[in-house]
């Protein structure tokens, strides 16, 4: 990793723009600065696309390396995180199409934070679960979705991009990421309720030694009473 010692204390106050520039002069060490502040975009745009933690790891470094390398190119018509972004998708699709596969994203994500999460203080231990629970169904329902729904979802809900900064991003039309979305909403909301219904079913069970023990409880009460 790049050492930033260089750079000043208060570095969050400066624009993508400006780190870019001392970048271009000369100054390396300040990439580190860009790579921390988008290395959770990065992560979840690759992650979503190749649905494999470790390829979606390999494809940020590599997307990382490239922007660096043409960072001359980077003209200020778009934001840098769009442009950014852009590179990470296209490394995504490339390394996609290397593999033949393909999948996608989508939004059910703000509905679902708050129903997991309390109006306030911690969450109980049951909440905690439930918020485990229904973490690893939304995971696995988005994971479902055609590669195109998901990588919109992922820049639209999660990262919270706009219809335009997304269409740039992906290479589309506007109007292309308004229905892939709608489709991905539609989508997910019938997997999760899906999967919600099946992991509910094995909820709160009551069996096996617990179901032995109130029986056991139980009957030894009735005896007693009838003593």
């Amino acid at each position: 990793m790049v050492n930033v010692s260089s750079a000043p204390a208060n570095t969050e106050r400066l624009s993508d723009e400006e780190v870019v520039a001392r970048v271009r002069a000369g100054e390396t060490a300040w990439f580190e600065i860009l790579m921390r502040r988008y290395n959770q975009r990065l992560y979840r745009v690759c992650r979503s696309i190749l649905r494999d933690d470790a390829e979606a790891e390999d494809v940020m470094q590599d997307a990382y390396v490239r922007a660096y390398l043409h960072l001359e190119q980077f003209d200020g018509r778009s934001q840098f995180a769009t442009w950014l972004t852009k590179i990470a998708v296209h490394e995504s699709l490339a390394r996609l199409r290397y593999r033949r596969k393909f999948v996608e994203i989508d939004a059910f994500a703000e509905s679902s934070r708050n129903l997991m999460m309390p109006a306030s203080n911690l969450p109980s231990p049951e909440q905690e679960v439930l918020i485990r629970t229904l973490g690893v169904i939304l995971e696995s329902a988005i994971n479902q979705l055609p590669v195109a729904y998901r990588s919109v979802f992922m820049l639209r809900e999660i990262e919270e991009m706009n219809t335009a900064e997304t269409a740039e991003s992906l290479g589309i039309s506007e109007e292309a990421v308004k229905v892939r979305l709608h489709r991905a909403r539609a989508r997910l909301r019938k997997e999760f309720t899906a999967q919600t219904k099946v992991a509910t079913a094995a909820a709160f069970q009551f069996n096996g030694a617990r179901c032995d023990r109130m029986v056991a409880v139980v009957l030894e009460r009735i005896r007693l009473k009838q003593d």
